[in-house]
């Protein structure tokens, strides 16, 4: 299934968004700030995807991405990249389990070519175990970048061209059949921890419309209780698509409330 743009359609809105994007930064600061070695931030980290993911599954998400490593990333120090790649296997084997077991579809997407096999085919058997879960789609964008996702799916629609032995109309809905993440719904919710506010070639085309969210929380410290903070924030927003607010009125009484 293809979901279509917000520019094109208005989509439904609730209290609750259905699909939550998160840049997990801080980590680093994190650790630093407390004299420990960088790579201390990030295997705290995990804990604080483990307590999200199982938060947002509570609270009804039906779509969590986040952006674990940038194709920019590759830039930081190499010990650093290396540490990455080690927890990003040890991740795989120990968590795969646990997210099946709770109802939830694993998902990766990026440039995996650049990762070496073994992550490859840990990455590709996670997926097929928990390809059936509809509880919750949990992506991991892994050496992605909104840039590459865009110039992938053009590639992708020029092959289609070449294959089709003619030109192929160029619409926003044959667009985003070949974005990296066409199986979701465009993000409601962007959140960034660690006190940027950028988004870091992340997602480029499926954020236009989306309600984002700022705070300073660093990563490893982000729990259930400021997920739930930066929910509320969203449920206070007026999402109109280019309306007005006298066109939202009639629409106000049939929007879900917020879960307890």
């Amino acid at each position: 299934m293809t979901y279509t743009s917000s520019t094109v359609r208005v989509p439904d809105v609730a209290t609750v968004p259905r699909h939550i994007a998160i840049i997990m930064d801080g980590n680093g600061r994190w650790a630093t700030q407390r004299r420990l070695p960088r790579v201390a931030g990030h295997t705290r980290g995990v804990d604080a995807v483990r307590a999200t993911v199982e938060a947002c599954a509570r609270r009804g998400v039906e779509y969590l991405t986040l952006f674990a490593f940038s194709s920019e990333n590759w830039r930081r120090p190499n010990d650093e990249v290396s540490f990455l790649m080690r927890l990003f296997v040890t991740a795989l084997e120990r968590e795969i389990g646990k997210l099946h077991a709770n109802g939830i579809r694993l998902r990766v997407v990026g440039d995996l070519a650049m990762f070496d096999t073994r992550i490859q085919d840990l990455i590709r058997r996670a997926e097929t175990k928990t390809a059936r879960n509809t509880r919750l789609t949990l992506t991991i964008a892994a050496n992605y970048g909104g840039r590459w996702d865009v110039m992938q799916a053009t590639r992708k629609l020029v092959d289609q061209s070449v294959a089709a032995g003619r030109a192929v109309e160029v619409t926003e809905e044959a667009f985003a059949e070949h974005l990296a993440m066409a199986y979701a719904p465009e993000p409601d919710l962007f959140i960034r921890t660690g006190g940027e506010q950028r988004i870091s070639n992340f997602l480029l085309w499926q954020l236009a419309y989306t309600e984002f969210y700022f705070t300073d929380t660093f990563w490893p410290d982000f729990d259930a209780d400021a997920l739930g903070h930066a929910i509320e924030s969203y449920a206070e927003r007026e999402r109109r698509f280019g309306r007005t607010s006298a066109q939202l009125e009639p629409q106000s009484q049939n929007v879900d409330s917020l879960p307890c």
